[in-house]
């Protein structure tokens, strides 16, 4: 055996090994010692049971090896997020906050003085970090954000003032990423975007109100008033702009939500198991009613579709590698994920029935939990629709008007196509409707996610999975495809009050 294949082999085993170990902590410190329900339907986290779950070093897989971390490797992240978010995932969302929105941004941009002082801190005083992009007046509209900055030549620092909201870990974070854009002389704000990173411990940052977020009550979230000052050393630096940096970082977070997600379709497949199993209904099991096996399937299937999207990030996302131009990919597996975790949710709360119907119950913290992961890192709605414009834009630049034809050639689809000639052989209306972009986005996102369905059985994952999960993606894509074809459309009538109350047309006896 050569060298390199027995390091290989090695590093294999020990993040087999490492991720067995932290699993077994999150089940002690969720089950066996406290009632998860309970745990998770409390706001925050108990002290204890954060420092244990910090002591396995769960974050020293975002950092890299020469700063003593597990080497900053796609793979092992992700599988730590899949065993976190099996147990709860909050704290999966937690941990994807400090790593993909934290560490990895800092491991790609920041000055040395800045990596060497704070992943020690990560390590070894097991600190935590965050990202404040949005503000109050600025959701998805972000590269209009208020919040701006000018650098002060005494000082060598940058002085920010602005407003923030909605940042994970609220009140918590020991470092914070912030976004401004700077001030001119004029006042005026620049078009471009910076990044700073900021020590809580210096102060300046006032935590206006904690929301009372209506789930992942694990995580704090708030109003945050900014008014502080960054060494110079502490400003992420671009290799061109700061709005491909955001891009990049961006992106590069939603191709890791499989990570997340692939570990919550799990834990919903493995109860919905052993409820339908267990359940008792006209004298069978549930598990043998039809309508029972088609949600189990789909459930399956959604599992099975997360895991090729964590195999796709794994084996094409290194840390190293730009993600900024990588739109399709990343907008499909945020949004199609996304998706696909708050239908399992709904599926299994469905199945379980009234008990499930209770926040102290798996299925009912499900739906709520997995509900704003549709929202946050861009809006479900909105990324469908950038995905298509995405695809038209390539179109239009390889002067192609035929959907097949373009698909057929394109690496995110090539294989999927296929599947769908007669459905996609006509011509693309490069003008169509907002709605219109949003319906062909959801098709050509799971057409996107088909794609890497197929590429992940072509590994040796389980071939009756692989089969059942493009079965089940292809009826999705085929109801998709036609509604994007259906021709009427309907309107928002305005004062909808007039003649719309049916009480003033019962005729009394």
């Amino acid at each position: 055996m050569s060298f390199d294949i027995a390091k290989s082999l090695n590093i294999r085993k020990d993040i087999h090994s490492f991720i067995e170990h932290y699993r077994n902590k999150l089940n002690e410190l969720f089950c066996e010692r406290n009632n998860e329900n309970e745990l998770l339907t409390n706001r925050g986290i108990p002290p204890y049971l954060l420092r244990e779950v910090m002591e396995c070093n769960p974050l020293s897989t975002f950092i890299p090896e020469e700063y003593n971390g597990r080497g900053a490797i796609t793979s092992e992240a992700l599988s730590m997020l899949e065993a976190s978010s099996y147990q709860s995932l909050p704290l999966s969302l937690m941990m994807g906050i400090n790593g993909a929105l934290f560490l990895q941004p800092l491991a790609n941009y920041g000055s040395e003085k800045a990596k060497s002082t704070i992943f020690k801190e990560f390590l070894h005083r097991k600190n935590m970090g965050g990202l404040m992009i949005t503000e109050p007046d600025f959701g998805s509209d972000a590269l209009r954000m208020q919040t701006g900055f000018q650098y002060q030549e005494n000082s060598k620092s940058y002085k920010i003032d602005g407003l923030k909201h909605w940042a994970g870990l609220t009140g918590w974070a020991d470092y914070w990423l912030i976004t401004a854009r700077e001030v001119d002389k004029n006042g005026e704000l620049s078009r471009d975007i910076g990044f700073f990173i900021h020590d809580s411990s210096n102060g300046g940052i006032d935590v206006q109100e904690y929301y009372k977020n209506l789930g992942l009550y694990m995580l704090p979230y708030g109003k945050n008033k900014i008014n502080i000052e960054v060494p110079q050393s502490h400003r992420l630096e671009p290799q061109t702009t700061g709005v491909t940096m955001m891009l990049d970082i961006l992106h590069r977070s939603r191709l890791q939500f499989p990570g997340m997600s692939t570990g919550h379709l799990k834990r919903m497949l493995d109860e919905a198991l052993e409820h339908c199993r267990t359940r008792i209904v006209g004298g069978m099991s549930l598990f043998k009613y039809d309508q029972v096996k088609e949600r189990l399937a789909k459930l399956q299937s959604y599992f099975t579709i997360s895991s090729a999207m964590s195999y796709f990030t794994s084996t094409n996302v290194p840390l190293d590698k730009n993600t900024s131009r990588m739109d399709v990919a990343a907008n499909s597996i945020k949004s199609v994920v996304t998706d696909y975790m708050q239908e399992a949710s709904q599926s299994l709360l469905q199945l379980v029935g009234a008990k499930g119907y209770r926040l102290d119950h798996i299925a009912g913290r499900a739906v709520v939990d997995s509900r704003p992961f549709q929202i946050f890192e861009g809006s479900n709605d909105i990324l469908y629709q950038q995905i298509s414009e995405s695809i038209l834009k390539m179109m239009r630049k390889s002067k192609e008007t035929n959907l097949y034809k373009f698909l057929k050639d394109y690496s995110l689809t090539e294989n999927a196509a296929e599947h769908f000639k007669d459905m996609l052989n006509f011509e693309v209306d490069f003008k169509m409707a907002q709605r219109k972009l949003v319906q062909l986005g959801r098709a050509l996102g799971r057409m996107v996610s088909m794609e890497m369905t197929i590429k992940l059985g072509e590994s040796g994952f389980n071939s009756d999975m692989i089969s059942n999960s493009l079965k089940v993606v292809k009826s999705e894509i085929h109801s998709l495809f036609s509604t994007y074809s259906f021709a009427e459309s309907a309107a928002i009538i305005d004062h909808y009050g007039d003649d719309s109350s049916w009480l003033e047309f019962v005729k009394s006896k």
